[in-house]
């Protein structure tokens, strides 16, 4: 969808539209943050019908952009709405709205839940045996190290079990691996002493944590990590810019996720996004200040034999600027 463009023959309409206190509530919340009808319907106390019926009457005025995600369907304001002057106010009225009836708070919590499904998933005790590569692969790789031009410092965002770690320990200098379970991270300390990579630091925290940029210093990464990170994101776009700010610059950020798809029964694996588009992606890098993105597919064979190897992959490489 384009910009609106609401030519003197529609303005009657749009006035009729804007005319009801929930639809300037919903508009107002449409533009704070993409959100799912169901979400929009929780914050707003109102039925998941009602909400649809009013977000319909609000697209169709041009108001409103929709999305399907798996068998969701995410609003947002569409592009160039607030623009005009009716649809601005009527935006600063629908905001005096859901401050007085806490609706802009209940947002948060929204997003907090989006995200308490994969607090919990990653939380769970490890399980199993730890499993890696063929043996010979670190072999491998430290040969294949000497061609990177740049690989001081390596960050891997969101390490897990630390299987990638089994990639960049024997390639990077130094490796620093962050993620906020602890029961994931005993995982990747098991597997770091089984390999005995040590020039390997895990940090428990968040992108965000005063540990995490100790451990990588000032000048930050010179490649930074984010595998099969981003579909449990609540906000992915908010994610990549705090991946990007992780960068040294000139560095790079690679990003490996799913492309997207109908999978339903992924969200019993903790996702938030059933994927991206790669246009999705390069939106995120850009918005963070990334150059020379590049998104390209991955080769189905080469996807594992977890429970995501049907998934259709792909990896986003992007460039920070000096």
């Amino acid at each position: 969808m384009g910009d609106v463009d609401f030519s003197s023959s529609q303005r009657w309409e749009l006035y009729r539209v804007l005319a009801e206190p929930l639809r300037l509530r919903l508009l107002a919340l449409a533009a704070e943050e993409e959100l799912s009808i169901g979400e929009l319907a929780e914050v707003l106390g109102e039925s998941q019908p009602n909400v649809s019926r009013h977000a319909t009457a609000l697209r169709q005025a041009g108001l409103l952009a929709d999305r399907r995600e798996g068998t969701r369907t995410l609003v947002r304001l569409a592009p160039g709405a607030s623009g005009d002057a009716v649809v601005a106010d009527a935006l600063a009225s629908g905001r005096a709205l859901c401050d007085k009836d806490g609706s802009l708070l209940r947002v948060a919590k929204v997003l907090r839940d989006r995200e308490a499904a994969a607090h919990e998933f990653f939380s769970r005790p490890g399980k199993g045996k730890v499993e890696g590569p063929p043996a010979e692969m670190g072999a491998y790789l430290a040969a294949i190290a000497p061609l990177l031009p740049r690989r001081s410092l390596a960050l891997d965002a969101g390490t897990g079990d630390g299987r990638l770690l089994e990639v960049l320990a024997p390639v990077f200098d130094r490796v620093v691996g962050v993620d906020r379970s602890e029961a994931q991270l005993a995982l990747a300390r098991e597997r770091i002493a089984a390999r005995g990579f040590d020039n390997v630091t895990l940090v428990q925290g968040e992108l965000e944590s005063k540990e995490l940029r100790k451990a990588l210093g000032t000048a930050g990464a010179d490649v930074v990590f984010a595998s099969r990170v981003l579909h449990h994101a609540p906000v992915p776009g908010k994610v990549v810019g705090q991946l990007a700010s992780l960068c040294a610059a000139g560095g790079a950020l690679v990003v490996l996720d799913y492309a997207r798809h109908d999978d339903e029964s992924m969200r019993e694996q903790a996702d938030a996004w059933l994927g991206f588009e790669p246009a999705e992606l390069r939106r995120f890098a850009r918005t963070a200040g990334l150059e020379e993105v590049r998104v390209t597919k991955i080769p189905s064979p080469l996807c594992g034999d977890g429970p995501d190897r049907h998934l259709p992959w792909q990896v986003m490489v992007a460039k920070k600027g000096h």
